[in-house]
Order: C-alpha cells, then sequence, then structure tokens
C-alpha cells in the first residue's frame, strides 16, 4: 500500500517566524474563521434597539399600545428587533427632562415622547439623540420643527390635534347643558400648551356668555384639593385642557365629578370609557400606531429631518349615556346623532 503524505504550507514573511501547517489543519482553521465571522455577522444583524419612551403616563400609555401595534404591523418584534424603556414622568416637565437626559445618557437609539409638554422638555434636555414625537399643539408654532414638510433638525413625528379643537369642545358642552353657566378646569401655568388651550376657553366662553374658573396646580396635592373642594354650586363642568398633570389624575376628576354631579368634557376618548361624560379628539392609539413608521424609519438610519410631520385628521365625539344619566343630564337628540360612540 502507498503511503498518504500529507502536504505542508509554509507560512512565512517579513518579520514574522517560519511555521508549517499541513492540508487538514489549514481547512480546520479557515473553517473556524468563517464560524466565527459568521456568528459575528449573525450577532450584529440581531441587534436590539433601545428605545427611550418618555411620557407623562396615564391615558398616555394608549400612545404607547399603539406604537407597539404599528411597529408589529411593519414587521419589527419587540424583545427581537426593537426593545421599549419607558420612563412615566407623571405629569412632570423636571421628571421628563431628566428622563430624557438619562436615556441619552444611556446611548438608546432614539427618545420617542407621547405628548407635546414631554416632547418640549426632552428637547431641551438633550443634543444629539434623534426624537420621534406625538405632538397634540402646532410643532411649527412650538419650534420642535421648521415646517411641517421639512423638519430641519433631530425631531419628527405626528401631529394630533388637542389645542385646535378646544373651542369646538366647548361649543358641544353647551349643546350637551344648554343651561351651562361656570365651567372649571385644572392645569399648570407653566404648561404652554395647556395656557394656550385655556387663553381659547376663556375667549370663547366669554362670547358665550359661560364664566370660566380657572384653578392653576403645581403639584398633585395642589390637583387634588381643588378637585376635593369644588361643588355643585359653584360649578355646572368640568372643561379639560390639555395638561399632563391634570390628564394623569382623570380618574380622581371623573369619580369626584360623578359623585357631585356636574358634567365633564375631556380631550381623550380613554376617559369616557373610565366615566366621564363626554370627548371630542383624536384617538391616542392611532396617533401611536401611525408614528411606528417614523421609529422604523429612524431606527433603519433615516434623518429625522427627512421624514415630513404627517397630521391626524380622524376626529371622534365620543358620549358616555350611562354618566350622563347618572347625574341626571339627557343628551339632545341632535348632538347624539352626531356622536361616533355612544357608551351605554
Amino acid at each position: 500500500m502507498h503511503k498518504q503524505h500529507k502536504r505542508r504550507v509554509e507560512i512565512s514573511g517579513p518579520g514574522t517566524t517560519k511555521f508549517k501547517i499541513d492540508n487538514r489543519r489549514l481547512v480546520r482553521i479557515v473553517a473556524l474563521a468563517i464560524v466565527f465571522t459568521m456568528t459575528g455577522t449573525v450577532a450584529r444583524a440581531q441587534k436590539v434597539d433601545r428605545i427611550g419612551v418618555v411620557t407623562a403616563g396615564g391615558a398616555w400609555y394608549e400612545v404607547i399600545d399603539g406604537l407597539r401595534v404599528g411597529l408589529k404591523q411593519l414587521g419589527l418584534t419587540e424583545g427581537k428587533h426593537f426593545a421599549l424603556t419607558i420612563r412615566d414622568t407623571k405629569g412632570s416637565t423636571a421628571a421628563a427632562e431628566e428622563a430624557a437626559k438619562s436615556l441619552e445618557r444611556e446611548k438608546v437609539s432614539l427618545l420617542y415622547t407621547t405628548q407635546t409638554s414631554v416632547t418640549l422638555a426632552a428637547k431641551r434636555a438633550t443634543a444629539d439623540t434623534p426624537i420621534v414625537f406625538c405632538a397634540g399643539a402646532d410643532p411649527v408654532e412650538l419650534g420642535l420643527v421648521a415646517s411641517f414638510a421639512k423638519p430641519g433638525g433631530r425631531l419628527t413625528g405626528v401631529f394630533y390635534r388637542d389645542t385646535d379643537l378646544t373651542v369646538k369642545r366647548l361649543e358641544i358642552l353647551k349643546e350637551i347643558v344648554p343651561k351651562l353657566r361656570r365651567v372649571v378646569t385644572f392645569y399648570n401655568p407653566g404648561n404652554r400648551v395647556a395656557s394656550e388651550s385655556a387663553k381659547l376657553v376663556r375667549e370663547t366662553a366669554g362670547q358665550m356668555g359661560v364664566q370660566f374658573i380657572e384653578r392653576h396646580i403645581a403639584s398633585a396635592e395642589d390637583l387634588q384639593v381643588n378637585v376635593r373642594t369644588l361643588n355643585i354650586e359653584e360649578v355646572d363642568a368640568y372643561f379639560e385642557v390639555s395638561d399632563a398633570l391634570a390628564v394623569v389624575h382623570t380618574q380622581l376628576i371623573i369619580d369626584t365629578a360623578k359623585a357631585k354631579r356636574f358634567a365633564t368634557m375631556f380631550v381623550n376618548d380613554a376617559s369616557v370609557t373610565q366615566g366621564g361624560m363626554a370627548s371630542y379628539s383624536v384617538s391616542r392609539y392611532e396617533t401611536g400606531r401611525l408614528s411606528a413608521k417614523y421609529v422604523q424609519r429612524v431606527l433603519a438610519g433615516v434623518k429625522p429631518n427627512e421624514l415630513p410631520v404627517e397630521g391626524v385628521d380622524k376626529i371622534s365625539l365620543i358620549l358616555n349615556l350611562g354618566t350622563a344619566k347618572q347625574i341626571g343630564l339627557t343628551i339632545p337628540q341632535r348632538v347624539l346623532a352626531r356622536a361616533d360612540k355612544a357608551i351605554k
């Protein structure tokens, strides 16, 4: 029998020590090198992007629910392609700023903000991280973007019309309560969006002959005291302006209003599901779902200034007939006929 001779390969070069490798050993080394290279490539391909979510909490979790569904519809799986790191700031602007700073230090892939006041805080507090926002007030007027078509910076996202609907909400409330004389609201005067909404209510209420009672709050404790001291002799209805601190404590307001039998008008349809009387608004869930495509594109490397801001146009009137009955109010048929949803 002939002996099988192993061919040996000499590897040498300038500044190297000459050594010999047989063919079989060389094949094993090359195979291992390929495996390690492929493993590294797969690991990079399966990188999970961290999305830093800053929210005031409360009803705005609906936005986050919509975001999750929207990303899933776009083929992104939570835990495999992305992870949400959520910071609930309980309606505090200072907490929102600190949360945004912290997330930027942690090198998240992008920041995602669920409402206007949080977006403003995140922009102030950070310098480099891209931000995808959901804003209820005009982002151009607020200085978040240069224009809808050309954002011009590191922010872009979805605009849902909260402030723009303020006057219409008051008009609907007056239709529901024809003898409306006094409405009350709670907001932090340091909240730019809430202050602008309150100004619109003040002007419109004056034209309607309705007294607008403004209660300023700076903390959850302030709100609780003001809500619990309300009485039916003082007000006919509660009218919500878009203030994060008040919205986070919506359930307290709803429960108090039902117990003391006065009407309520909210900026979020979830508040009606919770027992509020009426809302006229854009769906927070749908806003989050539509914003998912911005998140997907930024994660893919597209710069925010290349993504025009999109508006959400579908507005719904939601009524809670059970709550109306509980407070002794009959909603006029003409209003009921216009409702997109009536909860019994």
